[in-house]
């Protein structure tokens, strides 16, 4: 019975007078015993256990058979003391059945017992035998054979039933002893909260608090336990706080159940403060039970102090070589410690099981050791879908996503167990490959496993979807997404599914109707996504409100929303307030100053970009690889040359930062000698990189030769470019522009034509403009706009305008074969053209700002200059080189952009 006590208080939960409500219990059918199997084996195998027959001096070491035989004659015997001393030895022989956990030593038994006068007591313990090996039902004909069964009879068949997952059996059995008139004893009443434990039955368990009280049991220790057991898991943790305040008498099990109840509500430091009530009121020692719940706390707290002490006075009271201590352990020093504890941790312990192993997985993932858990995973003696699941999601956080479908497609192949977090894993590593092939394969697999359905599932297959450019899909998942499910992750994944595909303007639709609708929780990720989309857009009113949001929440303390904010207004134009948010961050990391420095290089700014990071080095911040690449950048911008700073950064990189230049810095260093007019210098680098070059590297020289108008270099890097990247688009255009640049139109034209019959299409180009907090999109010769007409009309103005101020339309750009009035359409209606006089015509005052896709061409960047001076407006716009600030006729970046 104690183990029944044990696993009733296992738990947490609420208070003392607890409501008592009638009950008209809906009693399912019995169930049918099971046909016990056959002892034809049993016949020839031996058991050497010491059995007793319950003669005064015979206690033989006997094979069954031969105590079967040996048992036989005292059955028939008329002696009354010869059969006490029977009852003895089978009452002996069943715990020797337990002990040794013997099923067919207790069907033996079973047989002999039928054979004598019933009592009730050996009964009894006949149906504990069989419910402690796992035979409810052997233990429940045994019960339906008893002439009067007793309170005991019950308790045992209810805890029984309990603690086999037939809390419903349990259940109808209790109501069923209530109607024969027999009242529940403390251990009837453990037996039942137990089965309410397992099936979170609050409405039974008040009922039966109720009684309890009624019958006066409630000052038992081991029936409050399972009481505040029941309320625990029920989530009551208030009546588990009353119920343990009014305790007369206490006991180990008591305060475990009350401070697994508090941890269970991530009530951490309550936790404590018990934990050191106990050790001070009562002075217990603490059981394995109590250290695990302490190490625990100490994990969700990030407690590492407390959790060494703790693991200290385990070991001083031995409980270290405890299995359950040692796994909490190596869960607490996962997230509060170093890898080199968790494997020491692993290498002292006596004994592990298949819970060790997998924790060892997830903590190898937890410190991006992937090749160590999948060596763990091998070396394993047992493993089960849980070990691999453990590996498919670390794999996963660790970005290992063709690992993870490899070992997948191994665990199909083995017949291993796929589960609802098998497939959620597989999916979501299939959406880092960002294959469509394989999602779609993967899809239809998950599809044809039945697991469509699960929600958690289908979040990961449209996640999956977005990520892999299958937007059609995604919508469709999307749309017929049930009503009555909570949408709010759907929603957040829809949104930041637009934002990666380059559809800003649906995330920020689609944002706007969920608040309205009151479909999106704000949390963590949906602020960061929606700032992200606002960021991009330049969508400053948006970014603001989520910001406000953010603030109101509480959310504006995370660390991820806040680098978001800064990198909003960054990217809205407004470094200041950028600043701001990042002085009023309670931490930063690595990320923020990333961002910070990122603003102010969007700003070409590059004194004080080059500022805050005398300030990381002052306050001795470690760098990542892509502060440097900003670091390097920022010489562009700077006020005067400072190209030999830049020079001993890059060679100082290895030696001072640990960081091994990549393809990355040495295209930030190629574009800063470029802009310095350094060409010769930039290709020299380039060749004696100690690594093969890629195409971003040349393309770096390509759009420094385009900048500094060198045909006879940029030639020859064209060539480079070409045998790299053969069928990209943008290496086309570089060509063209180039060619278009020195005047060479006919060569140009036919870049454009090998484009063609290629059948390759560049990014089109596109320009946008936040008008009445809506987002209006031109493209190059666009007619869509609804006030198109006006804005043609305007432009035609505008140009003629210019063209009196000293505008001449750069011919570079526009191909000198075609007709007069087709090189009007080609120039002056670009996509920014459209834009500047949608937003001169619908504001008076203030600046127009607009935003760009790709890099803004010589000739818009020409006529924007003159538009600023005839208008006597500021225009600032934002391409992918950074912002543009037109002025009185002058630009920011003094015509240095590429």
């Amino acid at each position: 019975m104690a183990a029944t006590i044990q696993i009733a208080i296992a738990s947490s939960g609420l208070s003392s007078l607890a409501p008592c409500f009638p009950r008209i219990p809906l009693l399912s059918q019995s169930p049918s015993p099971s046909k016990p199997p056959s002892l034809s084996t049993s016949r020839t195998r031996h058991h050497h256990i010491l059995c007793s027959t319950g003669l005064a001096s015979q206690t033989l070491c006997l094979s069954l058979p031969q105590t079967l035989l040996s048992l036989e004659p005292l059955c028939v015997s008329s002696s009354l003391e010869d059969i006490d001393s029977l009852i003895d030895g089978l009452f002996y022989s069943l715990r020797q059945s337990v002990k040794y956990n013997d099923i067919e030593l207790c069907r033996a038994v079973h047989g002999s017992v039928l054979k004598i006068e019933e009592d009730i007591h050996l009964r009894n313990a006949l149906i504990g035998a069989y419910c402690k090996l796992g035979f409810v039902f052997d233990a429940y004909r045994v019960f339906k054979g008893l002439t009067c069964p007793n309170g005991v009879s019950y308790a045992a068949m209810m805890s029984g039933f309990a603690k086999s997952n037939c809390e419903a059996e349990a259940i109808e059995l209790f109501f069923g002893m209530r109607s024969a008139g027999i009242e529940p004893d403390e251990y009837g009443f453990v037996a039942i909260l137990t089965a309410c434990i397992r099936v979170l039955d609050l409405e039974l368990g008040w009922q039966l608090h109720g009684l309890i009280i009624k019958t006066g049991y409630l000052d038992a220790v081991f029936v409050a336990n399972a009481l505040m057991g029941m309320y625990g898991k029920c989530g009551c943790l208030d009546y588990v706080l009353k119920l343990f305040g009014e305790m007369r008498q206490r006991d180990i099990a008591s305060w475990n159940t009350v401070i697994s109840s508090v941890v269970k509500e991530l009530l951490y430091d309550k936790a404590f403060e018990l934990f050191r009530d106990m050790q001070r009121i009562n002075g217990f020692r603490v059981d394995h039970f109590m250290v695990s719940t302490m190490l625990t706390a100490c994990t969700g707290s990030n407690s590492s102090m407390e959790g060494r002490e703790i693991h200290a006075h385990a070991t001083r009271i031995g409980l270290d070589g405890n299995l359950s201590v040692n796994n909490a352990l190596i869960v607490f020093y996962t997230k509060c410690g170093s890898i080199n504890d968790v494997v020491t941790l692993f290498e002292r312990m006596p004994v592990v099981d298949i819970i060790t192993w997998t924790s060892m997985i997830t903590s190898y993932m937890e410190f991006g050791l992937a090749n160590l858990a999948l060596e763990t995973l091998e070396r394993m003696p047992e493993r089960n879908s849980i070990s691999f699941n453990a590996v498919l999601a670390g794999l996963f956080h660790n970005g290992e996503g063709s690992t993870a479908l490899r070992l997948f497609i191994k665990m199909v192949e083995k017949g291993v167990e796929l589960t609802d977090s098998t497939l959620t894993s597989i999916v979501n590593a299939c959406g880092l490959l960002m294959n469509k092939k394989i999602s779609e394969q993967i899809h239809g697999f998950t599809i044809k496993f039945g697991s469509g359905e699960n929600a958690c599932i289908e979040a990961a297959l449209l996640d999956m979807c977005t990520r892999c450019g299958r937007m059609p899909d995604a919508e469709k998942m999307f749309c017929r997404w049930p009503a009555d499910e909570n949408s709010s992750v759907i929603e957040t994944s829809m949104l930041c599914g637009y934002a990666r595909n380059g559809l800003p303007d649906q995330a920020v639709s689609l944002f706007l109707q969920s608040q309205s609708e009151g479909k999106m929780d704000v949390d963590e990720v949906s602020l960061t996504s929606v700032l992200g989309v606002s960021g991009t857009l330049g969508f400053r009113e948006i970014g603001e409100q989520v910001h406000c949001q953010a603030f109101k929440s509480g959310f504006v303390s995370d660390l991820g929303v806040a680098n978001s904010i800064v990198s909003m207004y960054s990217k809205c134009c407004d470094i200041d307030e950028a600043i701001k948010a990042f002085d009023t961050m309670l931490v930063h990391d690595i990320v923020s100053w990333n961002g910070l420095i990122a603003g102010h290089l969007l700003q070409r700014q590059g004194d004080e970009a080059l500022a805050i990071w005398s300030k990381m080095e002052k306050a001795a911040i470690k760098p990542n690889a892509l502060t440097l690449v900003l670091i390097i950048s920022a010489y562009r911008h700077t006020s005067s040359n400072l190209v030999d700073r830049c020079r001993s950064l890059v060679r100082s990189m290895k030696t001072v930062y640990g960081i091994e230049p990549m393809s990355e810095h040495y295209s930030a260093f190629v574009r800063v000698l470029g802009h310095w007019g350094l060409l010769e210098e930039a290709e020299e680098t380039i060749n004696k990189m100690p690594f093969e070059p890629d195409s971003s590297v040349w393309r770096a020289l390509l759009d420094s030769c385009r900048l500094q108008l060198n045909a006879t270099m940029g030639k020859q890097v064209v060539k480079r470019i070409l045998a790299m990247e053969p069928h990209d688009p943008s290496t086309y255009i570089l060509v063209s522009n180039l060619y278009s640049a020195s005047g060479r139109w006919h060569c140009s034209e036919m870049v454009r034509e090998d484009m063609r019959e290629k059948g390759l299409r560049k990014q089109p180009s596109r320009s946008w403009i936040i008008q009445e907090n809506k987002v209006h999109s031109f493209y190059a010769r666009d007619k869509s706009h609804p006030q198109m007409k006006d804005i043609y009309s305007g432009l035609d103005i505008l140009i003629l305008e210019c063209m009196k101020s000293g505008y001449k339309p750069d011919s570079s750009f526009v191909l000198h074969e075609v007709e007069e009035y087709q090189k009007k359409d080609f120039l002056f209606y670009h996509s920014a053209k459209l834009a500047t006089t949608y937003g001169l015509l619908m504001t008076k005052t203030g600046p127009i700002r607009i935003f760009k896709n790709i890099l803004l061409c010589g000739d818009c960047h020409t006529f924007l200059k003159h538009v600023s001076l005839v208008t006597n407006r500021e225009i600032v716009l934002r391409d992918t080189s950074g912002f543009h600030c037109f002025s009185n006729g002058q630009c920011s970046c003094k015509d240095y952009w590429c």
